[in-house]
């Protein structure tokens, strides 16, 4: 397949447009076909937000970044390599940037960019507005049981030690018992 602009790479077979790294808006059609004006009268389908490990991955960067791909592991407790094809994913999408790391200029540091925190933004209004829409509908009882466990939801969250480092391996159902 060929490769395509902006964010339809990540997004598969839906036709979308979002802006890319040239400033234009990204459009592609499915399957790397041409996109053209009047290729499909039919109303081009809502893109899908990215899958929740690569929002995680854009929230930590927003929140602690720039990192480096061991560290974006350490703080996701996820194993470097699939981190690594992680960031391949987001850097192709026109999500992150690269930069050598001023320390070790062997390493790269990987932070957000303006079009993966615009990205980021549109799916925590999205997540919020949709859960605000889930509360409404609970009964009022049931939404003062919400509103008591918010400061130990808080505390959670305050108390929560940044990871040591990289995960270790976990054994396989298959693996032998030591």
């Amino acid at each position: 397949m060929p490769p395509r602009d902006g964010a339809a790479r990540h997004l598969g077979r839906a036709v979308v447009a979002v802006p890319d790294r040239t400033g234009g808006t990204g459009r592609t059609a499915a399957r790397g076909a041409p996109a053209t004006a009047a290729a499909d009268p039919r109303p081009e389908p809502a893109p899908r937000p990215p899958p929740p490990s690569r929002t995680a991955a854009l929230a930590a960067l927003a929140a602690h970044g720039p990192l480096r791909i061991g560290e974006l592991a350490a703080r996701m407790h996820i194993v470097l390599s699939t981190t690594s094809r992680m960031v391949d994913l987001l850097d192709a999408c026109g999500w992150i940037a690269r930069r050598p790391d001023p320390a070790d200029q062997r390493a790269s540091l990987i932070s957000l960019n303006d079009d993966g925190l615009a990205l980021l933004r549109a799916v925590r209004r999205e997540t919020t507005g949709l859960l605000a829409e889930r509360i409404g509908r609970l009964a009022p009882d049931r939404r003062r049981l919400l509103y008591d466990a918010l400061p130990a939801l808080e505390e959670m969250v305050e108390w929560a030690p940044p990871p040591a480092g990289p995960p270790s391996r976990r054994p396989a159902a298959t693996d032998p018992a030591p």
